[in-house]
């Protein structure tokens, strides 16, 4: 397949994924629902929209980033920000703190792990 194709494809998948983020943000946002029905929210709505087709995706390493950067911005405006204890400022939550957070393997391995099933190489997730 083309790699430009397979650009394209990512760019309109995470078109979509903004989208599906967008018509269930007030439920993301909202102080009332624990961080585990955001997470199922974010596996079962905005997760599947992101990844449908990813069998036939060939990620190069500048691919593979930006699937994990939408990822953790997709993360990051789930779980919200984080105040400091100290200085009582609010900053942006690190990939390490999301990975503490959201303990579901990262995307990169789901791609991978669906690309292996899809030629008979099991990787389940």
């Amino acid at each position: 397949m083309n790699q430009n194709f397979i650009q394209e494809e990512i760019k309109s998948r995470f078109k979509s994924g903004n989208a599906c983020y967008h018509s269930v943000q007030n439920l993301l946002s909202s102080s009332v629902l624990s961080k585990n029905i955001k997470i199922k929210i974010h596996r079962t709505i905005i997760s599947p929209v992101v990844l449908y087709g990813c069998e036939t995706w060939s990620l190069t390493l500048r691919e593979e980033c930006r699937v994990l950067v939408f990822e953790n911005r997709m993360l990051r405006r789930i779980f919200g920000t984080k105040k400091y204890e100290i200085a009582g400022e609010w900053r942006k939550l690190h990939n390490e703190e999301l990975n503490g957070l959201y303990s579901s393997p990262n995307i990169v391995w789901v791609i991978k792990s669906r690309r292996m099933r899809l030629r008979g190489g099991g990787g389940s997730i």
